[in-house]
């Protein structure tokens, strides 16, 4: 500081770290007499000194250089000129330049502090960030020549500044779509340029640039974190390492540093500051992948991801946050119990991840292993609190409040991550939670701004599909479905919704061949669980529409290739509708056993697989009693890829018909068509207008049930004409004409 209040310059100038560490290391300082021949010449023995290479001859501290400066002056006053410095002439000793040189001396030292101090504060001050700004991450620049550090020290200074409670980075699924907005490729490279822009138009406050470089045997990690609005450097780090193995320890060393730069306290960064080395990997390979596999979600979704994080596991089977990552990527295909392995063992590896990624561990573990949806609950609800400004805790809420029907809380959550972060999928959770509660106005509406802002996903595209076929639009439906067809791991789903389209009026035999469309569609696309899925909602259909040999077939083949919760739930009913209540009692036992702390399983399957064996072994009683452990429950969204929603509700339903209370029957089916947004074009939203004629028979209101029967008849009215309840339909409805 000294050397450039004195000269204007720095003593050290270089256009990259390394040259500037090059000159540190062993290059002398231009010498300040040069540069500003008007200092007194007693000053730069002083600067010399305290610009050694040698540590041992350098001052060893502030007390020392005071001493030296305080010499200087009174030597200044007395007249006495100290020695010249090679090469130049020692000034004359008259008065006017004894008088100069103290005042520029006694100026000079305390324009020093206050200064120094000054420049500190003010620089200090404009440099931290606020509770509202965010940050985001470019990529790593490689100037090695070393291919082991390309693509790969970005997810680690992720993790070690996601650490903090006080920092927010935008996601990677952000910075893609904002790249969408930009015009450019998903997959564009974040040099400095580019990340300047994404960082001004994701309204973020600065972004952070990483370099690694060899100096010697050494390596030089560097962080910049850069003001994207002005260009104003906020803050640096850089720390050497002396080895290719020592790098990840470094770049934690650096990341640390930055964060108190940009204003963090020291009392969060010594809590939150779990070493990289325990909480990654010491691998650089599994890293690497580790970040590819990070950029592939966010580019092209799970199943371009996946292969990455494989291997990165493989390199390094204690990774605990890829095996954490590799579950959740496996859950978005719908290999449920691949997930749940994976969680497992990043459970048990937990202790290597940072605070941050323990909390999602513990979520993920109890979401996807144990299913008790309010542990994993509580434990979003820790990490929304020690992270307030993160998306991801208030999303997985949401989920989780749509499983167990708390929809009104499924929207609150939807919406606040929203806030936090607007990327397409939160927009899509939204559409999805207005369309729960039945608001298709908002959910088209949320759509459309997600749209607007090139945000679209393709789960957006699913939800605008049921929303048209709620409201009878053909030409939407049409041009969402055809959007999908040729899409690898979307196809499917679009597909699976036309089958239930076309089953919802009765037109059977293009339902089954659609679904065989869509279960071929899945298989092709690796997502084994989700095409059994298929097949189990197939079997279901099979049954409801009276056809029990059919039935029986495909669950047996959805069983035989997937033992998930929601193959075995579709095909435990499928099994009991068609009347063989011995193979739905024993998935029903098995599922109880293994399950034993699963939510959905406990309290929504269970129920209506044993609600539905009462009433087939004529115990309707039994049946209303056991589907009261549903009922808090009964308005949820339980499976993932299928739809297997009100089954409490109509189950229920056919249990008061059963006991011949037709008024509680009525209430209970009404629910249903009262329920569209949740319902969509199941089989039973349509099934529930014939049931409510039943219901309306057996209360004594003529005109109603004949209003009900109408309804079902019309909505098959081009049905296949040998579908067993359609035939009961129409004779029950000729009697009462």
């Amino acid at each position: 500081m000294l050397y450039e209040m004195a000269t204007s310059e720095r003593a050290f100038p270089g256009g990259t770290a390394a040259v500037v560490h090059d000159a540190i290391l062993h290059q002398p300082p231009r010498p300040i007499g040069q540069l500003n021949p008007e200092l007194l010449v007693g000053l730069e023995p002083i600067v010399g000194r305290a610009l050694e290479k040698d540590r041992g001859r350098r001052y060893q501290g502030a007390a020392d250089m005071r001493a030296d400066l305080e010499r200087l002056k009174r030597d200044t006053e007395s007249g006495r000129s100290p020695a010249a410095s090679p090469g130049r002439a020692a000034p004359v000793p008259a008065v006017w330049v004894v008088t100069r040189w103290k005042i520029v001396v006694c100026t000079l030292v305390v324009a020093l502090l206050i200064a120094s101090g000054l420049y500190i504060y003010w620089q200090r001050k404009s440099n931290l960030l606020t509770d509202k700004d965010t940050i985001v991450l470019a990529d790593f620049a490689n100037s090695t020549g070393d291919p082991v550090f390309d693509d790969t020290l970005k997810h680690p200074l992720m993790v070690a500044l996601a650490q903090s409670p006080f920092l927010d980075i935008i996601s990677d699924r952000k910075v893609s779509a904002t790249l969408k907005q930009m015009t450019r490729p998903a997959n564009t490279p974040l040099t400095v340029a580019v990340t300047r822009e994404v960082c001004q138009r994701s309204l973020s406050k600065a972004y952070v640039a990483g370099a690694i470089a060899v100096l010697g045997s050494d390596y030089v990690v560097g962080l910049k974190a850069v003001n994207c609005h002005t260009g104003d450097t906020l803050a640096q780090a850089e720390v050497m390492a002396p080895s290719k193995q020592k790098v990840i320890g470094a770049l934690g060393e650096a990341a640390a540093k930055l964060r108190g730069e940009l204003g963090e306290s020291l009392v969060t960064i010594q809590k939150f500051d779990v070493p990289l080395y325990q909480s990654t990997t010491s691998s650089l390979e599994a890293l690497r992948e580790a970040s590819l596999g990070d950029r592939a979600a966010a580019e092209t979704g799970a199943a371009e991801a996946i292969p990455h994080f494989e291997r990165a596991v493989t390199l390094d089977p204690d990774f605990a946050t890829a095996h954490a990552w590799l579950a959740y990527e496996y859950f978005d295909i719908g290999e449920s119990l691949l997930a749940a392995k994976s969680a497992t063992k990043a459970y048990e590896l937990r202790d290597r991840a940072t605070d941050r990624e323990r909390m999602q561990i513990n979520a993920i573990y109890h979401t996807f292993v144990t299913g008790d949806l309010e542990k994993a609950a509580q434990a979003y609800r820790l990490m929304a609190d020690s992270y307030p400004r993160a998306e991801s805790p208030h999303s997985n809420l949401g989920y989780i409040y749509a499983q167990l029907g708390q929809n009104e809380k499924f929207l609150a959550e939807s919406q606040l991550a929203l806030r936090l972060n607007p990327s397409g999928s939160s927009y899509s959770n939204v559409a999805a939670a207005y369309m729960s509660l039945g608001n298709l106005k908002e959910a088209k509406a949320t759509s459309a701004e997600a749209r607007a802002h090139h945000l679209g996903v393709n789960s957006d595209h699913n939800n605008m599909y049921l929303v048209a076929f709620l409201e009878h639009d053909n030409a939407t439906m049409e041009r969402e479905s055809a959007w999908a067809m040729g899409k690898p791991g979307v196809e499917d789903w679009m597909v699976y919704f036309e089958s239930c389209t076309k089953a919802y009026s009765g037109a059977l035999n293009e339902a089954r061949e659609l679904s065989k469309r869509a279960w071929g569609s899945a298989t092709a696309a690796g997502e084994k669980e989700t095409a059994a899925g298929y097949k189990a909602d197939a079997a279901l259909r099979e049954a409801l529409f009276g056809n029990a040999s059919e039935a029986k077939k495909l669950a047996q083949a959805a069983l035989t290739e997937s033992r998930n919760q929601d193959v075995e739930a579709a095909s435990a009913l499928g099994y009991v509708f068609a009347g063989d209540v011995v193979h739905a009692q024993s998935l029903a036992d098995e599922m109880a056993t293994r399950l034993p702390y699963n939510t959905v399983v406990q309290f929504t399957y269970l129920p209506v697989i044993r609600g539905e064996i009462a009433l087939e072994s004529g115990n309707p009683a039994r049946a209303i009693e056991l589907l009261r452990a549903a009922s808090p429950y009964e308005l949820g969204q339980p499976a993932q890829n299928i739809l297997l929603n009100l089954y409490p509700i109509f189950i229920r339903g056919e249990a008061y018909l059963a006991v011949h209370d037709g008024p509680a029957a009525t209430a209970e089916f009404q629910k249903i068509p009262d329920h569209s947004g949740i319902v969509a074009n199941q089989n039973i939203g349509a099934l529930a207008h014939l049931e409510l004629g039943r219901a309306h028979v057996l209360a004594g209101e003529a005109e109603k049930a004949r209003a009900a029967y109408q309804t079902f008849l019309t909505l098959w009215k081009d049905a296949d004409p040998d579908i067993p309840i359609l035939k009961a339909a129409r004779a029950e409805h000729a009697k009462l004409q």
